[in-house]
């Protein structure tokens, strides 16, 4: 997949030195005295760089907290005023953006459901026409990047050239200990077709509660993205939206100060030389898997072809439930994780049963 995005550098709009963006504030603006009182106490970390707040809050279902509207943003200008951090909200509508900006807001993000709907990012794209402002956007609620990469080109094109992405994880059916699943290769690959483009991560909303949060902060910067936006409350207890991930500004000051930010180059010589050699070796080791995955599917062609003339059905689910028992039996003999090696299995078995299907669906030398 290419892209078409016309990116200005994160240090180019807001310069945080060699350390993270990280922009932290309660999910919801509720008063504003919560408000304003988690933005001082926010600014006397020392940490923050963005007070972030949800003036309108897009619920699943009617009924519940929809944020406390337009005059939240007064209180977002009075906190900035009185601590000097820079704002940022979620817009979802022309008007939201509008709002928003004749309010001094510094920020605009898009959030999940919003980028999932084409419709509703055009619109919010259309409004930004002419503006100078940043804007992040967040990945869609289910895990389709090319909704994502849209979404930053819509953006993209009405103009604005300070533009980052949020990885907020995405919903999956699955139960697991996460609010919403990472899946870290869609944010690779979003780095990998726009390498310029500043990622944000949001272990609040990865994780759905503040204990794991440390954890996904940690590997988040471990995979070199550039920020961080964490939901933070003065009182999470009596939070009105999301208590269970937000965390108080000293919770959140002291997980800042036990994080380790890793270079993400070396200008030690020695070290280029080293991780050169290693990637010589992975290299050579991923030709000779490729190479034996060609062999595989030569032997499943030839499989196809047995069952072919012998007129017996492609899938053999015994067959595929002794492959997978005694594969993953190795894998965990050699430290593989369950979940790498029976995602490895799939993807061989699915490419052989095309192969085999392709095989099947075609004469056999003899019927020619």
């Amino acid at each position: 997949m290419k892209h078409s995005l016309d990116i200005l550098p994160l240090k180019s709009w807001i310069d945080t030195g060699d350390k993270p963006l990280i922009i932290a504030g309660p999910c919801s603006a509720e008063t504003e005295e919560q408000l304003v009182s988690t933005a001082h106490l926010l600014a006397n970390t020392g940490k923050v760089n963005v007070l972030r707040a949800g003036i309108w809050k897009p619920r699943t279902r009617p009924g519940e907290f929809e944020g406390i509207g337009s005059i939240g943003l007064e209180w977002l200008k009075r906190a900035k005023e009185e601590t000097g951090l820079l704002t940022a909200t979620e817009v979802a509508t022309a008007k939201h953006v509008e709002e928003a900006l004749a309010a001094g807001v510094d920020i605009l993000w898009i959030g999940a459901r919003s980028t999932a709907n084409p419709f509703t990012v055009q619109e919010i794209a259309d409004a930004l026409q002419g503006v100078d402002v940043p804007v992040l956007i967040k990945n869609p609620v289910n895990p389709d990047l090319s909704l994502w990469v849209g979404a930053l080109e819509r953006v993209n094109r009405a103009g604005i050239r300070k533009i980052g992405a949020i990885h907020r994880g995405f919903s999956s059916y699955e139960k697991t200990a996460f609010r919403n699943e990472p899946m870290w290769d869609l944010a690779i690959q979003l780095k990998t077709i726009a390498p310029d483009l500043p990622i944000i991560n949001d272990p609040s909303h990865i994780c759905g509660n503040r204990e794991l949060i440390p954890y996904i902060t940690q590997k988040a910067l471990d995979m070199d993205m550039q920020g961080l936006i964490i939901e933070s409350h003065i009182d999470p207890s009596v939070a009105w939206t999301d208590a269970k991930q937000q965390v108080t500004p000293a919770a959140l000051a002291d997980l800042l100060d036990h994080v380790s930010v890793r270079r993400a180059e070396s200008n030690n010589p020695a070290f280029e030389d080293k991780l050169a050699e290693l990637r010589q070796q992975i290299d050579k080791l991923d030709d000779q898997i490729i190479k034996q995955i060609g062999d595989r599917m030569k032997i499943a062609e030839k499989i196809g072809e047995f069952k072919r003339d012998n007129n017996v059905t492609i899938l053999q689910v015994n067959r595929w439930d002794e492959i997978v028992q005694k594969r993953v039996q190795l894998a965990k003999a050699l430290s593989i994780s369950e979940d790498f090696a029976v995602k490895y299995l799939e993807l061989l078995h699915n490419e052989s049963i095309r192969k085999q299907n392709e095989i099947m669906n075609t004469n056999s030398p003899a019927e020619a």
